[in-house]
């Protein structure tokens, strides 16, 4: 399979702007036993696939409305807007922030920044688990890095909204909390969940993740 480019925004083709959906950069069962393969085939291949293709939708009319004039009708794609490509991003982030050689610790200047911000990087792990394990419905559980104040912190984001968007924290690592991301697996013990999927976070691409934010 191809990977995925390090941060894959809302990647696009052609000149009529139609989002793809990416490749995993793995097969579906590279993440057992602690994400499995009918999770994650239906996690892409489905959910995933769903939200590019509504955003591809909700952004035709989009273009039609403004060459049109029609401020109304821009005004009422905003939600679907945001929503699908909200999905498009979070999920093209997630798929790299996972590895089957994943696990363990950072290294380097991101595990120094993680101990200056949060003590140690157990206390790290606590605290946003903690967080994601409270998100009310679904949502998304992130790591950030703040720019402004060159310092990385976590926070939540209801439903598929975009970190950086609705926050203005650069994504790092994002951990989906959405039912359908551990539900067959996990039922609704999302703790359990939660403790699981750090055996497969990707520390490399997240350390790649914060180079390129502070440059």
């Amino acid at each position: 399979r191809t990977s995925l480019k390090l941060v894959p925004a809302l990647g696009c083709s052609s000149s009529r702007q139609k989002y793809t959906l990416p490749d995993l950069p793995y097969d579906f069962g590279a993440l057992q036993p602690h994400i499995s393969a009918e999770i994650m085939q239906l996690h892409h291949n489905k959910h995933h696939a769903a939200y590019v293709n509504n955003l591809n939708i909700a952004e035709e009319k989009y273009a039609e409305a403004l060459a049109k004039g029609d401020v109304t009708t821009q005004i009422s794609l905003q939600p679907a807007l945001k929503f699908n490509g909200g999905g498009h991003i979070n999920h093209s982030i997630f798929w790299t922030n996972l590895s089957p050689n994943g696990g363990g610790e950072p290294q380097g200047e991101l595990l120094e920044a993680i101990k200056r911000d949060f003590g140690s990087f157990e206390k790290l792990k606590d605290k946003l688990t903690t967080m994601s394990v409270a998100v009310q419905g679904s949502g998304w559980g992130w790591l950030g890095y703040n720019k402004e104040s060159s310092r990385l912190q976590v926070a939540a984001c209801a439903n598929q909204d975009p970190l950086q968007g609705t926050t203005g924290l650069i994504p790092l690592v994002g951990i989906d909390v959405w039912e359908h991301a551990y539900y067959l697996q996990y039922k609704n013990v999302r703790p359990d969940y939660l403790k699981a999927i750090w055996n497969v976070i990707n520390w490399q691409n997240v350390s790649e993740r914060y180079q390129a934010c502070k440059k």
